[in-house]
């Protein structure tokens, strides 16, 4: 297939807050109103609901929200006044995946890694993903800057009004994640992941996070590279029954794509039900770092991130469809590359696909 590029697009925008966390989301709301509307609209059609039905699915996951996180269902009430919309509307965006049906497809496809002090140029711990999904994400897309009365600041790339997604806080804990494949243990009604990826930045190391997830129950499962400010790296596939732990068995780096790499759900069975371009990527990804190991640089990883191999499913994803409705394995792009140095509070975001687009540095201390 003859190699296609996107054009650069503008960088995301940069929103901040501070306060409580009903301040933090009118701020926020008032600042992404277009993009809050714009990706609840979307998310409505997608599922095809009435308002009626659509808000009433997503209220039956408030007691959830008030049971585990009610500082944050404060914060989506806030969101929800600012952006203009409802409170049930801005549950939704925060539920997403979950109101749909119980085998409902995954977003899409990613590509992760977290690099530990001993193996990087600097001696500094990285971490960073492509984000790739359909491309109307990147219109809703922008950074998030919040800085709450009561807990650490933090910084991520998020869209639509959701309150946790890609990111880092200022005492170094970082997290990056990954879409996991059908297979592994089934759906049930629980928590949804953005919520609880928000609650990763209130911890202040990883094993708080490990904690975190065996505690608050999860709907679906979904892969998470992490790191913190005392340079710990590990990697947690979160599923419904639990988190299974992958550490770096001395490489000192950690990769992780779209299938199962626990001992526990890496079977024949589960494979055969992900996504097939997730292999060659982690398979690609692990052959970049291994060359440069002990030397990885920003710029190193921004090539990595920007590497076409087995075009269009490559770790920088293209097109090969322009119909959304052909669905991610055909119309998905990367809607974002992200690298981070959470110990610098620094997050540089390529918009769309980093091999035309160019990165852009964001401050958590600006």
């Amino acid at each position: 297939m003859a190699m296609t590029t996107t054009p650069a697009v503008q960088p995301f925008p940069l929103y901040s807050a501070r306060g409580s966390n009903r301040d933090l989301g009118l701020q926020h709301g008032e600042q992404a109103r277009e993009q809050i509307r714009a990706h609840l609209d979307a998310l409505q059609r997608s599922l095809g609901l009435a308002t009626a039905a659509f808000e009433e699915r997503a209220l039956a996951f408030q007691p959830l929200f008030e049971e585990h996180c009610p500082h944050l269902v404060e914060e989506i009430e806030g969101l929800a006044r600012g952006a203009g919309i409802s409170f049930a509307g801005g549950l939704a965006i925060n539920t997403r995946g979950a109101l749909g049906a119980p085998n409902a497809a995954v977003d899409g496809g990613c590509t992760a890694f977290v690099i530990g002090r001993e193996a990087a140029e600097q001696g500094e711990v990285l971490i960073g993903q492509t984000s790739d999904m359909l491309p109307e994400t990147i219109d809703f897309a922008y950074v998030l800057r919040l800085h709450p009365v009561d807990k650490t600041a933090m910084l991520m790339w998020t869209f639509g009004g959701m309150i946790g997604y890609h990111g880092l806080n200022a005492l170094g804990v970082a997290h990056m994640a990954n879409d996991l494949g059908d297979g592994g243990p089934g759906r049930r009604f629980a928590m949804p992941h953005y919520p609880v990826k928000r609650m990763m930045y209130e911890c202040t190391t990883v094993a708080e996070v490990v904690a975190l997830l065996r505690r608050v129950p999860l709907w679906s499962n979904g892969n998470y590279v992490l790191c913190d400010g005392a340079g710990s790296i590990l990697d947690i596939e979160a599923t419904s029954a639990g988190p299974e732990l992958i550490e770096d068995d001395g490489r000192g780096y950690i990769t992780h794509t779209n299938h199962y790499c626990s001992a526990r759900y890496a079977t024949e069975e589960n494979a055969a039900a992900t996504y097939a371009d997730s292999f060659p990527r982690l398979a690609r990804i692990n052959a970049f770092l291994a060359d440069r190991s002990g030397s990885f640089s920003v710029g190193d990883l921004r090539a990595a991130l920007s590497d076409h191999a087995n075009y269009p499913t490559s770790i920088c994803r293209h097109a090969s469809s322009s119909n959304p409705d052909d669905g991610f394995e055909t119309a998905g792009v990367t809607a974002a590359a992200l690298i981070a140095e959470p110990e610098q509070g620094r997050l540089h975001i390529a918009p769309g696909n980093p091999c035309s687009s160019p990165f852009t540095t964001y401050e958590l201390d600006a």
